[in-house]
């Protein structure tokens, strides 16, 4: 039986495993959970930011990390480089439908993050304590 390109895909896309090294899906997860990937995104939902505004508004990124992630997220269809002629040339960077999508997911991720970061300081200091008198007690 011959079947269509369509088909094909549907068939691989059944068989994604992200627990699977090798596996695109895996190489996704990995992306969309990187640090500099969750602070970006959400920058961009309020609307198309320049360069310079995101690299003022996320403390801490590097050029490099900046321009290196804006690159993977473009080349994975979740933003979008819009460049427009002038002197000096103007880049905006945006949300495709795409990104648009995976936003109720990262503010969630967020959200939470800040809601439960005092729980996840008491409870690191409480490791911390008990690691420390561990080896202390050897």
């Amino acid at each position: 039986m011959t079947r269509t390109a369509a088909q094909l895909r549907q068939e691989a896309a059944r068989s994604y495993d992200a627990y699977l090294a090798s596996c695109p899906a895996r190489q996704l997860v990995d992306r969309i959970s990187d640090k500099w990937v969750t602070l970006i995104l959400p920058a961009l939902a309020d609307g198309p930011q320049r360069y310079s505004d995101l690299s003022r508004r996320i403390a801490g990124v590097s050029q490099k990390m900046l321009t290196q992630t804006l690159r993977s997220l473009e080349r994975d269809g979740l933003i979008s480089r819009h460049v427009t002629a002038s002197v000096p040339v103007r880049v905006d960077y945006e949300l495709t439908e795409l990104g648009m999508s995976l936003m109720p997911l990262i503010k969630c991720i967020k959200n939470w993050a800040e809601t439960h970061m005092d729980e996840v300081t008491t409870a690191r200091t409480a490791y911390d304590s008990s690691v420390t008198s561990k080896v202390a007690g050897k």
